[in-house]
């Protein structure tokens, strides 16, 4: 049995953006009893607490088994004394967040995105250790996010534009309708690695588990550690993965 499991968060724990149903959590909550957890998302800290920690109600020996390491792996979380920990964070600084920030709204004029009708929320999100732009709003319904750009072609442009003149940082498209902007070299892959660093357990005894592991997904980057890998296409898949797990009749 592998000593750690790696999820992403959004398609694979919950839809995106969506609360921890109580079914997941008491899975979760059953195999931090047998192996240490970790949940890595391109969504803020902030996201994290709102979505994923105020569902899961478990008592703290189970929580110092639980890693969170939101917007792709620049920070990282750990519990400690009652609270949620700062490990580490990878800041963008004010001046590198402000060019990201032009840059976006320049390859949107360059590439000729249509201006929506409708918008949830910012499209534009200063995180802090990422910038983010979502093509319909921060708070977009899930059903508009997963219709607006299935196949990505509203967004490859930008993201093209985006390598080509601020090739200093890295740029994720990410499932449904966002960007994901960070320091160049920071990805799902960076995060395993510090997780591993973290733990002091070989990624070897590791195993991730994720909706977006194909060739331009989201999940992808993480191929380049070695780490073995489970591919789910939501979050019924991985309840009966974890079930498997704890039965002993998974990896």
């Amino acid at each position: 049995m592998k000593k750690v499991v790696i999820f992403d968060l959004d398609g694979t724990l919950t839809a995106s953006k969506s609360p921890l149903d109580s079914e997941m959590a008491g899975l979760l909550g059953k195999l931090l009893g047998v192996a240490k957890v970790a949940v890595i998302s391109g969504g803020s800290y902030a996201q994290f607490q709102k979505q994923f920690l105020v569902h899961l109600g478990f008592e703290e020996a189970k929580l110092s088994n639980l890693l969170l390491v939101p917007t792709n792996g620049s920070a990282m979380y750990h519990y400690e004394n009652g609270n949620w920990m700062e490990v580490y964070a990878e800041r963008l600084e004010k001046i590198e967040r402000e060019k990201i920030i032009d840059a976006i709204h320049q390859a949107i004029k360059v590439t000729g995105l249509p201006k929506e009708k409708v918008l949830y929320g910012e499209t534009i999100e200063d995180r802090g250790t990422q910038v983010t732009f979502s093509g319909l709003g921060q708070l977009a319904p899930l059903e508009r996010k997963l219709k607006w750009d299935p196949d990505r072609r509203k967004r490859l442009p930008i993201k093209e534009y985006l390598d080509k003149h601020v090739p200093e940082f890295e740029v994720r498209v990410n499932s449904s309708s966002s960007i994901d902007v960070t320091r160049k070299g920071i990805d799902k892959a960076y995060g395993v690695e510090k997780i591993s660093s973290r733990l002091n357990i070989p990624i070897a005894e590791m195993v991730f588990v994720g909706d977006a592991l194909y060739p331009g997904g989201n999940d992808n980057a993480v191929l380049k550690t070695g780490i073995e890998t489970v591919a789910v296409k939501d979050s019924s898949e991985t309840k009966d993965w974890i079930s498997r797990f704890i039965s002993g009749t998974s990896i």
